[in-house]
């Protein structure tokens, strides 16, 4: 057999490959799976450093999910947050089928990073966090606008056509986490996640009681955002 039959196989086989990578089944596969592994480390990062990381768990938190999205973001978009998927199915970034996938694969990685957490921190951390009275409203609140606040410069940094190309975008998403889980964090726990949510409830550090006061605000604020930016941006579809 000659060098270059040799050769025209490899590159016939090279092609194979590539093209096997590129259907629309894989490239979705690939984006899934981003989601799933960017959203369990999140999710694990954010339990444990809740609770051992004291003052400096919203730097921990707010840096995870900065370098998930730089790891993730040319993938899938980085998203990690239903209300984030939700925010940019509002916008007009994603599709319903996809928005569902991606809900699926959040969840999916937040209850297996909550399981792994309840292992590994057990029993060293077993209180349940609830709300009630005025605590109950003020984290409704507080986790309506922080959520808001999330989504607006999720969608404002990464998917607006006057950010085309940038390297600030994951940085300004982790710092906005940053900053609510500092301000707040000691209101609502600082969530802006309902995948977070369901990760750490998982884990026992929320009780599962208080998953309607945490989803409909995240839900909402994820909504919201997607309707501001799209009033604000009205050319940008």
């Amino acid at each position: 057999m000659s060098q270059a039959t040799v050769t025209q196989g490899r590159d016939a086989a090279s092609v194979r490959v590539r093209s096997a990578v590129t259907t629309p089944a894989a490239l979705a596969g690939r984006k899934y799976a981003v989601e799933l592994i960017g959203t369990f480390l999140f999710v694990f990062t954010v339990a444990t450093a809740a609770s051992f990381s004291g003052t400096l768990a919203p730097l921990a938190i707010g840096a995870a999910l900065m370098v998930m999205i730089y790891a993730g973001g040319h993938i899938s978009g980085g998203h990690y947050n239903p209300a984030v998927t939700l925010g940019a199915l509002v916008r007009g970034r994603i599709g319903a089928g996809d928005a569902v996938a991606y809900w699926v694969a959040q969840l999916v990685g937040a209850v297996l990073a909550g399981l792994l957490v309840r292992w590994v921190i057990f029993p060293t951390h077993d209180v349940a966090k609830t709300l009630s009275g005025h605590s109950l409203g003020a984290a409704f609140v507080v986790e309506l606008l922080f959520t808001f606040a999330l989504v607006y410069v999720v969608l404002n940094v990464a998917t607006s056509k006057d950010h085309p190309v940038n390297s600030f975008y994951g940085l300004a998403i982790g710092f906005t986490v940053f900053a609510g889980a500092t301000a707040v964090g000691g209101i609502s726990g600082g969530v802006f996640n309902p995948a977070v949510f369901f990760g750490a409830a998982t884990a026992g550090l929320f009780a599962w009681s208080m998953i309607w006061v945490y989803l409909v605000a995240q839900l909402l604020g994820g909504i919201v955002a997607g309707l501001v930016f799209r009033a604000l941006n009205p050319a940008d579809r």
